[in-house]
């Protein structure tokens, strides 16, 4: 495995656990402040922590910005839009157990885009990795539970939108300048996510001084805006380029397993045998996708052997 492709893959595991560990924030935050309304304030406040690190650092690629760049961006950013809302709204008529197995489903659709769209074959182990971290991801959020409804078809196309995210983010940032791109990419989100607030939320709450100054609404932004916004989408779409889609879907199905592991230590929740077992399956799926594709030729030319004996 190239070293580029295992230093990328390490980050955006990183990338996985900053979401997966501010997932107990967030929750605490939009208990007052309404999630568009969070999310527009969120990623308005990465995209100006990006732009004054553009000035007094990066002024210089300034002259990369183009229409083509531009347009790259919006695509971006309107897909990871789309992923956030179709969950806000699918949570309103589902559980956030069946929501994240649902949501988590991305790991399934992005080598299907991949092949499709972008003509890339996944490896076999990937493919395997993909279905195991599937049967993973059953285990963890929905136990016996598979009824579904309204909402679980809304949070399907959110999976659908974080798929294509993946796959157009893996296809534009080899192309474009990292930091500009997200940039764009942020804002996208943000003024997305501000017009939706100002149609079906009290997005007048951000001008409350005691919403605004709660502890868990002010450390939950700013951790979220820098660290899990600013930082990690912008470690995404710089890493993204030295690996496959089907990797990042994988590691990106570690995000849930963060978020048990916090909620274990921070909130005291417990999980079952089978959450446990859930959580191990997507770990093996991932490492599983991690192999170089000469083990499985090997593995196969093996059994051949023994099976011509």
């Amino acid at each position: 495995m190239k070293k580029q492709q295992v230093i990328a893959d390490v980050s955006l595991l990183l990338v996985t656990f900053i979401w997966g560990s501010t997932f107990v924030l967030v929750q605490n935050a939009v208990a007052l402040l309404e999630p568009f309304t969070f999310n527009g304030v969120r990623f308005g406040l990465a995209g100006l922590f990006l732009i004054a690190w553009l000035f007094v650092f990066k002024r210089n690629i300034l002259s990369m910005m183009n229409k083509k760049l531009l347009l790259s961006g919006v695509i971006m950013g309107t897909w990871l839009f789309t992923a956030y809302a179709l969950q806000t709204f699918g949570l309103l008529h589902t559980t956030s157990s069946k929501a994240g197995f649902i949501t988590g489903l991305s790991v399934v659709l992005v080598p299907l885009f991949g092949f499709l769209f972008l003509k890339e074959t996944p490896k076999r182990f990937a493919v395997f990795g993909v279905g195991v971290a599937t049967i993973g991801l059953y285990l963890l959020t929905l136990g016996d539970s598979l009824a579904l409804n309204f909402g679980d078809i809304l949070v399907f196309f959110c999976a659908i939108s974080f798929a294509a995210h993946i796959v157009v983010t893996g296809k534009y940032t080899p192309l474009y300048s990292t930091l500009l791109l997200t940039i764009v990419q942020i804002f996208t989100v943000s003024v997305l996510s501000s017009i939706s607030a100002v149609l079906f939320e009290d997005w007048q709450r951000v001008f409350d001084s005691e919403v605004m100054g709660n502890a868990n609404v002010f450390l939950a932004l700013i951790i979220c805006s820098i660290f899990a916004t600013a930082l990690a989408f912008l470690a995404q779409t710089n890493f993204q380029k030295f690996t496959t889609p089907t990797r990042v879907a994988l590691i990106f199905a570690m995000e849930p397993v963060f978020a048990a592991i916090t909620g274990f230590f921070w909130a005291n929740e417990r999980l079952g045998s089978k959450a446990l077992l859930g959580c191990l399956l997507i770990f093996i799926g991932m490492i599983l996708a991690e192999l170089p594709q000469k083990v499985f030729d090997g593995l196969v030319k093996n059994k051949q052997s023994y099976e011509a004996k």
